[in-house]
């Protein structure tokens, strides 16, 4: 199986990974899509966060939004890396990027209508979280759907979210 691990940022070269701020509205840290007539198959997702006190929990969602698409940063083909084969696809071989596609950092969230929530939790400003999907019981996102880490802050901090995800 192909697998590629996606951040919510550029992948890192000379610098570290970029982490970025919550808000306090509901904000889409990291979108991704497919290209068409592929579905995607979620297998873990993370996220942690830099709080320097507990306070009130963030929530934290991964999520499939139909056909509605946030507007990002776009990914760039290289920030979506081969994770279990270093022999897999480019990496555009199966996802799509652009501003509404694959990106992170959204600026506007659409007008959802439909959700389907795969995991959500609630999660202090100084923890992390990470799931791994049983085997066989992995989401699979449609193909003309996006999937989505959301996150809502009480207070803002930063986060660095990512999913491991790949062709269903």
């Amino acid at each position: 199986m192909a697998l590629y691990k996606i951040y919510n940022g550029p992948m890192p070269t000379t610098a570290s990974q970029v982490a970025v701020t919550t808000g306090t509205a509901i904000k889409t840290l990291l979108q991704v899509k497919s290209v068409a007539a592929v579905q995607l198959k979620v297998t873990e997702w993370g996220i942690s966060f830099d709080g320097a006190a507990a306070a009130a929990g963030i929530l934290c969602e991964l999520c499939e939004t139909g056909t509605i698409f946030g507007t990002v940063t776009a990914s760039a083909a290289a920030d979506l890396a081969k994770y279990d084969d270093p022999n897999n696809p480019v990496s555009t071989t199966y996802f799509a990027v652009g501003t509404t596609a694959t990106g992170y950092t959204c600026t506007s969230e659409g007008s959802i209508v439909a959700v389907r929530n795969f995991d959500v939790q609630i999660i202090q400003p100084t923890g992390f979280y990470f799931k791994q999907f049983p085997l066989g019981q992995e989401p699979v996102i449609d193909a003309v759907s996006a999937l989505r880490i959301r996150v809502k802050a009480a207070a803002a901090v930063n986060a660095i979210a990512y999913v491991v995800v790949g062709p269903a």
